[in-house]
């Protein structure tokens, strides 16, 4: 009688343990879905944006804790948000997401939303309009693909070439279909750009908005053309992304209704000089 209740005894012991290990293990791996701090990893003039964000009583209403990271460059942190040592990234287009997906080792990623368009611009410290870009000039490109793409469709849209019929979000230099200017192209650092104006051998470069207002330039006034928000640059408007495993999460959903509240907005417009277009589209809009 007294061996059986021992024995009664040591099964119930195991069966509080093990319980207690499956409860650890699914609260362990429900953490991301549970908590409401969300670390927002981010470039640029984004950082200030999420930093004000983080302290608006809207997020606080929401329970809300969010923590800005800094980066300097959109692989490490779209690798860093795929491994889930950042919960959601703002700083990158669809098409550049596009491309980390196809190429990424270490995990894909998932946009939660739309936040806006940040016009790429042609800017020249020597010419005032395109036209005025003499034949055979060095125009400088962004070395990644979807920024180099990218700007081979503005260069095509203010007149200066003709890309091929088939030409991609990531396709390069070798789909330029004409060439009546015979313009050279340098791919360079998009980081530099504003620093690579000033090289005379360069007659124009090419230089995202993000980078842009880093240089203290505005595209809509410092940019000899820019990209208009239409059907045509719909691939270069800017998301939130998070790990794959995330697609679900609610408290981060939020965050895509936070950054197009009015509040947001007004700030946006008035720290940025309406380069940062606001860009409300379902995930839908990209598939069309």
């Amino acid at each position: 009688m007294k061996k059986n209740r021992i024995i009664l005894t040591l099964v119930g012991i195991v069966i509080v343990v093990v319980g207690i290990i499956t409860l650890t293990v699914r609260n362990s791996s429900n953490k991301r879905n549970s908590s409401n701090t969300i670390t927002i990893g981010s470039i640029g003039s984004d950082v200030q944006i999420w930093k004000h964000i983080a302290d608006l009583p809207e997020t606080k209403k929401e329970h809300l804790n969010i923590k800005v990271k800094s980066f300097t460059d959109g692989i490490s942190l779209n690798t860093a948000t795929a491994e889930g040592k950042i919960d959601v990234n703002a700083f990158q287009s669809y098409a550049y997401y596009v491309a980390f997906n196809k190429s990424s080792k270490v995990g894909k990623i998932t946009a939660l939303g739309t936040t806006y368009l940040e016009p790429m611009g042609i800017y020249s410290n020597r010419y005032k309009k395109v036209h005025e870009i003499p034949n055979g000039s060095t125009i400088a490109l962004a070395d990644n693909p979807a920024n180099t793409a990218r700007g081979l469709k503005l260069l095509e849209r203010a007149g200066l070439i003709k890309l091929k019929a088939d030409f991609g979000s990531l396709s390069g230099t070798s789909a330029i279909a004409d060439n009546p200017h015979h313009f050279k192209f340098k791919e360079i650092d998009d980081t530099t750009g504003p620093r690579i104006m000033k090289d005379n051998s360069i007659a124009a470069v090419l230089i995202g908005n993000t980078i842009a207002l880093e240089g203290k330039l505005n595209v809509l006034k410092d940019s000899i053309f820019h990209e208009q928000v239409n059907q045509s640059t719909k691939e270069n408007i800017n998301i939130l992304a998070t790990a794959s495993k995330n697609k679900n999460d609610q408290n981060l959903k939020k965050l895509v209704k936070i950054y197009h509240s009015d509040s947001v907005q007004k700030y946006i417009k008035k720290e940025f000089g309406g380069t940062k277009i606001d860009v409300q589209k379902p995930l839908s809009y990209f598939e069309n």
